[in-house]
């Protein structure tokens, strides 16, 4: 069997042993991917609409992905996958375009930075209430590069609304999309998960 990878870009404030990165790495594992995590840290606080914090942590996560990711030998590798949270997204698809790697891309909650540097293979999530990101930018630069987007109406940053059983729904329903995108079959186009 080709060996296969799934590295793991965080966000901010959303650590790789929250939902939704925890369970992506469960789902990459079962799919028989190596996983590679990317703890970066060391962020400012209050980042959300500061444009200079913003970049400073693209900077960060930029710089600490860059040596976590050294020793890597991305030509032992068949299949490398790049699972991003927030600005994670900008991270992987940035080092991925820097890199001249082919890979497929899984983008959660992306910022509309992201699309500047995603190439490839990608599917994204969103929630319609998420103050990080305007919706109709992310669905615009989603259709623009032809990238299915997967929307949770009313969720915010991290796909959640604060009804816990809804929330728990949201998860295992971009959880199955995930999945089915992992093993590469399934996929669909823009449309809001059902309720």
């Amino acid at each position: 069997m080709s060996k296969r990878l799934a590295v793991l870009f965080p966000g901010v404030g959303y650590h790789c042993d929250k939902p939704l990165l925890y369970y992506s790495a469960k789902l990459a594992r079962s799919a028989g991917y190596e996983v590679l995590p990317v703890p970066y840290a060391g962020f400012p606080e209050k980042v959300r609409g500061d444009a200079d914090k913003m970049r400073a942590c693209l900077r960060i996560a930029q710089t600490q992905a860059e040596a976590m990711l050294a020793s890597v030998r991305w030509e032992e590798y068949a299949e490398v996958l790049f699972i991003g949270k927030s600005i994670g997204t900008i991270a992987a698809s940035r080092y991925a375009q820097e890199k001249g790697l082919e890979v497929r891309s899984v983008l959660l909650t992306p910022l509309v930075e992201t699309f500047e540097f995603v190439r490839g293979d990608a599917t994204a999530f969103h929630g319609t209430a998420d103050p990080w990101a305007n919706t109709e930018a992310i669905v615009a630069c989603c259709q623009a590069r032809g990238i299915p987007l997967h929307l949770t109406e009313g969720a915010n940053h991290s796909l959640e609304t604060g009804d816990v059983l809804r929330d728990a729904r949201t998860l295992e329903e971009t959880l199955t999309v995930m999945d089915a995108f992992i093993r590469e079959t399934g996929r669909g186009g823009i449309g809001a998960f059902a309720e």
